[in-house]
């Protein structure tokens, strides 16, 4: 097992990432996702509102920052890896909350791209894993987010080994309420010890307050020490 965070105070220094990345295909029209950044920019309120040090990666068109919270602005995946890369240095815990578009346009148009133009093909390529490659990092807590339309537990729980991270924040698209927004919505969250927990029925500032606290139990708990 990697180590971890040693047994201390309780405050720590978090990077938290929110809302969608957004991929250029030509000036005016992007591949994105339904993410608005509510979840992410909740729990850096939070966060901060309990005395952590925070610093918010966020993708365009989110919500009204919060007070005294450092905010990097980034537009695409690339972006906000780079951004991860930066700032995680000096944290003790990555929450990645954001919707990180899991591809790009491979060659994004300079012009806009007209109406009726024929044979006109949109290539794909796939976005770097921005979690998977920190997951053997060393002393730092990773928190992935997963959003599923199917086998929620078993998909987080693959996210989870897969990526090597310490907790897993899942829930899933096709309830009887949006996961997206201000919505209450139902998460799983699933440790590298094997303890899951099902929260329903909950308002996302609720949701941010119980993940912080998952976040502090796995700092002090002894299993991080070196």
């Amino acid at each position: 097992m990697k180590s971890r965070l040693r047994p201390g105070s309780g405050r720590m220094s978090l990077l938290v990432t929110a809302g969608s990345t957004r991929e250029k295909i030509d000036p005016v029209r992007f591949i994105s996702n339904y993410s608005t950044g509510v979840f992410g920019y909740e729990i850096a309120r939070e966060a901060k509102k309990r005395g952590h040090r925070v610093t918010l990666i966020s993708g365009p068109a989110c919500p009204e920052p919060p007070p005294g919270v450092k905010v990097v602005e980034v537009e695409s995946a690339l972006d906000m890896g780079r951004a991860v890369k930066k700032h995680i240095k000096k944290c003790d815990c990555l929450i990645m909350a954001a919707a990180v578009s899991d591809w790009r346009a491979a060659s994004p148009s300079k012009r806009k791209i007209k109406r009726g133009r024929k044979n006109k093909k949109l290539e794909l390529v796939e976005n770097p894993d921005i979690l998977r490659g920190l997951g053997k990092m060393e002393k730092k807590i990773l928190v992935g987010f997963a959003l599923e339309t199917e086998r929620l537990a078993d998909n987080a729980a693959e996210k989870l080994k897969k990526k090597n991270l310490d907790l897993v924040v899942a829930n899933k698209i096709g309830g009887k309420t949006s996961p997206f927004g201000r919505n209450p919505t139902e998460i799983l969250m699933l440790d590298r010890f094997g303890n899951k927990s099902i929260l329903r029925n909950r308002t996302k500032r609720e949701l941010a307050g119980v993940i912080l606290d998952k976040v502090s139990e796995l700092k002090l708990d002894n299993k991080f020490s070196v």
